[in-house]
């Protein structure tokens, strides 16, 4: 079967899964208006204050909250509805976007409120992602999840390139207040998304008991049985805590699914940071302006679309050198991106990058679904995203003051350094799997 047969019958078999048609759009429509919402916010804070240091202020708002925030979120996520949890976090986002954009078209929006609209994003966002993942992980058999990790990457990355076309026009006719709008009308479709995904409720933790009980007693671990009636306790504190501890010490016993972790969280670090300088490349160096802006975010969002359809025709044959040399280009190429002097290059470059982007994040996030037993997806994903969120606080930050205080080009090498974390961690994840005579990351 060639490649475009093996797309076509994974795209078949996976919207043939009940509640995947509603999911895919609810992603597609939510990430269009978060790419809205994110692109808008940074260049409104740049063209206010002309400072990348805010910039990077505001991702540090945006990303803070993930590192307390899902170490309870992963627990509320394993033990409610992950659809009705889903719902939930949408509407209250939808809330208060609605509620900044009419401050905007009254023309009475100011900085701090802005910032704390931002904050507030950060949290209901810190539990919603690890929320959506463990969702998916329910709805599609683990046979057919890196289809469905690439049909999703689609769907998301598909939702920014739509935004960072528009972005652009939007901001330099109407301003902000419409982009806000636009994201908040987003969150309510997406919450009907998820309202018709499916009916009932489900409540993962007592699927996961069984489903988990198998997984780690054949991975020979030894405290499935207590954690599992720690979490039977009416107390709900040390219930918690008891939660927390069991998913902490999976990944202690597991150093290959932690790798692959750090693998993915220095991907999105990357990903998240490297906006604080694209707008000030796309401003100071190509002289492009909101427009130019939207268009590199455009091509990061085509290139990762064209990484997920590549991703579902992907043979099963050494994936892991596939990762590596993806993770490889990001590393090297970030730190030659502001030399790229024209915003067609830069335009070209970045859908590369977008494109190993998202064969990296399809390999690595397909491994980590397959692997981790359901009822402690959440609180794993959780772990994982406090990594992220770390590297993201430092890089905003590092990489903003670089930017305004030395140099442009040198905060890019500082990112491209962050890209080589991650082809060291992801040799040590393969390298682990070797050992143990595992499967390889794409099965």
């Amino acid at each position: 079967m060639n490649a475009f047969a093996r797309t076509q019958a994974t795209w078949r078999r996976l919207f043939a899964q009940a509640g995947f048609p509603a999911y895919f759009l609810g992603m597609f429509v939510s990430l269009f208006g978060t790419g809205l919402n994110f692109a808008g916010v940074t260049l409104y804070v740049l063209a206010k204050t002309g400072s990348t240091v805010q910039v990077s202020f505001t991702i540090i708002l945006l990303t803070a909250p993930r590192l307390i925030v899902p170490l309870f979120g992963g627990v509320l996520t394993d033990r409610v509805d992950r659809r009705y949890l889903g719902i939930a976090l949408d509407v209250i986002r939808a809330v208060i976007v609605l509620g900044a954009a009419g401050l905007a078209f009254a023309g009475r929006l100011e900085l701090w409120q802005l910032y704390l609209m931002v904050l507030l994003l950060g949290v209901a966002f810190a539990v919603y992602w690890s929320t959506s993942l463990a969702l998916l992980q329910e709805l599609i058999p683990p046979l057919h999840l890196v289809g469905a990790n690439a049909a999703v990457l689609v769907a998301v990355q598909g939702g920014m390139l739509a935004a960072g076309t528009v972005v652009g026009f939007i901001y330099d006719h109407a301003g902000l207040a419409p982009i806000l709008a636009i994201d908040g009308a987003t969150y309510v479709i997406s919450a009907l998304c998820f309202y018709f995904l499916r009916s009932g409720y489900a409540a993962p933790l007592g699927a996961g008991r069984r489903a988990g009980t198998t997984a780690m007693a054949e991975a020979g671990t030894g405290v499935e049985q207590q954690a599992l009636l720690g979490l039977e306790t009416s107390e709900p504190w040390p219930a918690v805590l008891a939660d927390i501890s069991e998913g902490l010490r999976y990944l202690r016993s597991q150093p290959s699914v932690l790798a692959l972790g750090i693998t993915n969280a220095a991907m999105m670090a990357g990903v998240i940071s490297a906006n604080v300088i694209v707008v000030a490349m796309s401003h100071d160096l190509l002289h492009a302006g909101a427009r130019g802006y939207g268009f590199i975010q455009a091509g990061w969002a085509l290139g990762a679309v064209a990484g997920g359809l590549m991703a579902l025709s992907l043979p099963r044959k050494d994936p892991r050198a596939l990762l590596i040399t993806a993770l490889v280009v990001l590393a090297v190429g970030h730190a030659l991106f502001p030399f790229a002097g024209w915003l067609v290059v830069a335009v070209a470059m970045n859908t590369v990058f977008g494109a190993c982007r998202a064969l990296g994040s399809v390999l690595t996030q397909s491994s980590i679904l397959r692997v981790v037993p359901r009822h402690l997806m959440g609180r794993t994903q959780s772990a994982f995203a406090v990594i992220a969120t770390l590297l993201q606080i430092v890089m905003s930050f590092t990489l903003g003051w670089l930017a305004e205080h030395t140099s442009l080009p040198g905060a890019f090498v500082l990112l491209g350094l962050l890209y080589a974390v991650a082809v060291l961690a992801a040799v040590r994840a393969t390298g682990l799997e070797s050992l143990k005579s595992r499967p390889s990351v794409a099965g």
